[in-house]
């Protein structure tokens, strides 16, 4: 069954993508139907990310819930800056706070943006964050948080720092699975995500305030992390499970756009453990070749058209899998507050016990 947009429009390229039934829905029409799941995702992404990253979450959306009948409606908070392009798409297919707060949902799951100071307190739209992360521990049964979502999270309940890094987190990274969870069941002991941040929080720090740190790595420190914020379980991500195979190589050209055009000072890194061998040789080739004389003209010899094919999304497999284990948490949250008889949801991915034999992380 197709993931169904809720609101009167839905963005183009999900109707295009599923014209089985990806249209909209009037909100509340569903309100009543038992099997539901219904997701509110607030989409903080920049301007030139922000329809990119709503179909990156569908897309993992729809993969990880199967058979189970799933519906999203989208919000965005008030204080991320926006040019006219990005107004006019939250005018169009975007719902307000106010009908966040009077609605029912099972879970949130909310991104980050491209914050402006190192403090995140200060940044103007903190009061919204903070506000709508209050209202998703009382009435949700789970949030899900990403990148800097996830660092304005435990900022504001336990009061941890992010710290600066020493290099930008970017690439496609293995973690192993560190304590044992539901989220993380099944499978083998490590897993794959992109990251992409200049800023980390403290595997140490995090355990000292009660979070389980999933999984992580030396190299990366924590990637998942979770906690219980009175109703709702907090999942944090400090990657991105939900990014398409061209995400990051997007990025990169960004980036190397930038320096071309003498808005950054040193040529970006190249993402880890993404590009095959044959694509770093072409990319470190065209590096040597515009670093001695720095002209924008120079992305027109950018190998672009011999790279796409060769972009594969390595992680899928690693999200989709931590994903269906989130919705499998979802039902059984629903069940226990319904006294329902057990339903087993067989997914296209993940099979879910009935809910007596699912271990369900501690409130």
């Amino acid at each position: 069954m197709p993931l169904i947009v809720e609101g009167s429009q839905v963005p183009l390229r999900w109707v295009e993508r599923e014209p089985r039934g990806g249209g909209a829905i009037s909100p509340g029409r569903h309100a009543g139907e038992p099997d539901y799941v219904r997701i509110a995702l607030i989409n903080n992404m920049p301007d030139a990310a922000l329809e990119d990253t709503e179909m990156q979450f569908f897309d993992l959306l729809d993969a990880a819930s199967g058979d189970l009948p799933v519906m999203v409606q989208l919000f965005s908070i008030p204080g991320v800056p926006r040019g006219d392009r990005g107004m006019r798409h939250l005018s169009n297919f975007y719902s307000e706070l106010n009908d966040l707060w009077n609605s029912r949902f099972d879970a949130l799951i909310m991104t980050g943006t491209e914050p402006k100071c190192p403090n995140l307190r200060l940044e103007p739209y903190w009061a919204s964050l903070t506000e709508v992360l209050e209202w998703a521990a009382e009435n949700t049964a789970s949030t899900i948080l990403s990148c800097l979502a996830a660092h304005a999270g435990v900022l504001h309940s336990d009061g941890i720092d992010r710290h600066p890094e020493g290099d930008k987190r970017f690439g496609v990274f293995e973690f192993t699975k560190l304590e044992p969870h539901q989220l993380t069941a099944g499978g083998g002991p490590q897993v794959r995500f992109p990251h992409s941040r200049w800023n980390g929080v403290s595997l140490d720090a995090l355990r000292e305030h009660g979070y389980q740190v999933l999984t992580g790595s030396d190299e990366i420190g924590a990637d998942l992390f979770a906690k219980q914020k009175k109703g709702s379980l907090f999942v944090h991500f400090q990657g991105h499970p939900e990014y398409g195979a061209d995400t990051l190589f997007k990025e990169y050209r960004r980036d190397i756009r930038r320096f071309l055009h003498r808005e950054r000072e040193t040529y970006p890194s190249m993402p880890k453990g993404y590009f095959d061998e044959a694509s770093a040789l072409l990319l470190r080739t065209f590096q040597q070749s515009v670093e001695s004389e720095r002209r924008e003209e120079s992305m027109e010899s950018f190998p672009e058209a011999a790279l796409v094919g060769r972009l594969h999304r390595t992680w899928h497999s690693s999200a989709t899998a931590i994903y269906a284990n989130w919705f499998c948490y979802l039902l059984s949250k629903r069940q226990n507050a319904s006294g329902s008889r057990p339903r087993v949801l067989v997914s296209r991915t993940v099979h879910c016990e009935p809910v007596e034999a699912v271990a369900l992380p501690p409130a």
